[in-house]
């Protein structure tokens, strides 16, 4: 690695060189507003999202310090980090409205291919990123390293989990969830730092005001930095819990103002991400499940597995009562689940990865209850997802799952209720960047008699590294041992193999 990449992906140090070539001095009017860093995301062949934020006081009033008046931001995409063939350039109107969000959508460049961009307002420059299209549709392109997780509590712990997936420099990143969290705790001194604002998120201010404080983070923008990301929202960018029209077992009714804090909430959640425009909330409604291909190696399958829930024949919540219906319940909603069936027929790549947020295997505790917030309160719709893709003949589905602070690697069953029952997919879910504070060693899969096919568990903190390739997907579950001490190194915990067209899990 050079020593400008080293210096922009692991230390995260903002540059600031190159001021004239993109135009002015720094203007006194404007103290430095590239403090939140700088992200690309959903990539294509010839084109990939440029995002940044401004915000030169990020914490203020949630609109990080900047006027009302709109401001003038040059963006410019180049073959080098240097910027010495810039390929790409143009300018973008942040407004005040948005936060002075950026969302520039490029396109003209090439399949498969390394590129560097950054961003200039008022004579600032921002840090630079590096971003990767995706292959030709027609073509498997080089292989891809991929790495994702979820689950990033700021109280609970540092971002080293960040950092250590910048260090890999992964060709894609993908961040299934909790990217914030709304509700803060005591300030005690037991946790290693505490959110400034303690008052649970509910109006938008304070959700900018809570991205702009995460943001903030080294570690973070070291990762955003480095690769492109594809997101997806869990619950707790809105509220704990939080699913289909708000009911669970706690809180059956919606609370005054509910849907304006949802709107709330999913505005700041794209004004802060990578997203096209075609995500840009209506409302109290946000569009993002969605496909993105990656030539003919990959499709990934975006799942939203909050807003659509569909469970009104159970009448309180998330209990589980197929007396009331049970066929008629959907964890994705009845539309997305078809919409995800299609996709999967078209078998556009090699691997058909399923990028959500909740736990999708069959999960049994010792009481045989099952966890009601995950597929297993909705086993009708699972069922005819995996039917449906098997009959599809789709030859390898990975799902890949966030949430649960824990990691686990599981091969999906046709029937859960018989071992010998055929391996159909196979399931990778990541632990947490820090949800839950230092992990512990676990002594094996929790009650793996009623589960045999759950092949591994760890309650570290971590991450899931990928490697695709046309014969089969290497996979390493990463952790760190702290995340209450800053920089812990990371380890490999284990490690398998998934062969193309032999669902499940073997050793490499």
């Amino acid at each position: 690695m050079s020593k400008f990449n080293r210096r922009t992906f692991v230390f995260g140090t903002a540059v600031t060189v190159g001021a004239v070539a993109l135009g002015g001095r720094a203007s006194a009017a404007l103290p430095y507003p590239f403090k939140l860093g700088v992200a690309s995301g959903d990539p294509l062949p010839d084109g990939v999202v440029l995002w940044t934020r401004l915000a030169p006081d990020p914490l203020k009033n949630g609109n990080g310090g900047m006027p009302t008046t709109a401001t003038a931001v040059d963006w410019e995409v180049a073959t080098d980090d240097k910027f010495t063939n810039v390929v790409r350039n143009g300018q973008f109107t942040a407004v005040y409205a948005d936060a002075h969000s950026v969302h520039v959508e490029v396109s003209g460049l090439q399949p498969d291919y390394e590129y560097y961009y950054r961003f200039r307002a008022a004579g600032h420059i921002s840090p630079v990123g590096r971003t990767r299209t995706a292959p030709a549709f027609d073509t498997f392109g080089r292989d891809l390293l991929m790495a994702f997780t979820s689950c990033a509590h700021y109280e609970d712990g540092f971002y080293t989990v960040y950092r250590r997936m910048a260090e890999e420099r992964p060709g894609l990143i993908l961040h299934l969830g909790d990217y914030i969290y709304e509700t803060s705790n005591k300030e005690d001194g037991s946790r290693p730092r505490y959110h400034k604002n303690k008052d649970e998120l509910t109006e938008i201010g304070h959700y900018r005001q809570r991205y702009a404080e995460y943001k903030m983070d080294a570690d973070l923008q070291a990762a955003h930095a480095v690769a492109p990301w594809l997101v997806v929202p869990d619950d707790h960018e809105v509220e704990n819990n939080y699913a289909g029209d708000h009911r669970d077992n706690n809180k059956p009714t919606l609370p005054k103002g509910w849907d304006q804090r949802r709107a709330d909430a999913y505005k700041a959640y794209y004004e802060n991400m990578p997203l096209r425009g075609g995500a840009k909330p209506n409302g109290h409604r946000i569009q993002l499940y969605r496909r993105v291909r990656w030539g003919k190696l990959a499709t990934f399958h975006m799942l939203d597995t909050r807003q659509y829930r569909s469970d009104q024949a159970c009448g309180d919540g998330w209990k589980y009562c197929p007396e009331a219906g049970e066929p008629s319940r959907s964890l994705p909603g009845i539309a997305q689940e078809n919409w995800l069936l299609d996709g999967l027929s078209q078998r556009q790549g090699t691997w058909d990865v399923i990028g959500q947020q909740v736990f999708f295997a069959r999960r049994v505790d010792p009481q045989g209850a099952s966890g009601m917030d995950g597929w297993d309160g909705y086993p009708a719709s699972r069922d005819r997802l995996q039917k449906g893709w098997v009959q599809r003949g789709v030859r390898n589905p990975v799902v890949l799952t966030g949430d649960v602070h824990r990691a686990w690697a599981n091969e999906l069953k046709a029937d859960y209720t018989n071992p010998g029952s055929p391996v159909v997919g196979t399931e990778l879910v990541t632990s947490s960047v820090s949800s839950g504070g230092d992990g512990a060693k676990a002594g094996g899969v929790p009650n793996q008699a009623e589960n045999p096919h759950l092949k591994f568990y760890s309650q570290y903190r971590g991450y899931v590294r990928t490697k695709l390739s046309q014969a089969k997907m290497d996979v390493d579950f990463r952790y760190v041992e702290q995340v209450t001490v800053r920089n812990k190194a990371a380890l490999t915990a284990r490690s398998y193999v998934i062969e193309e067209g032999r669902p499940g899990l073997q050793s490499p």
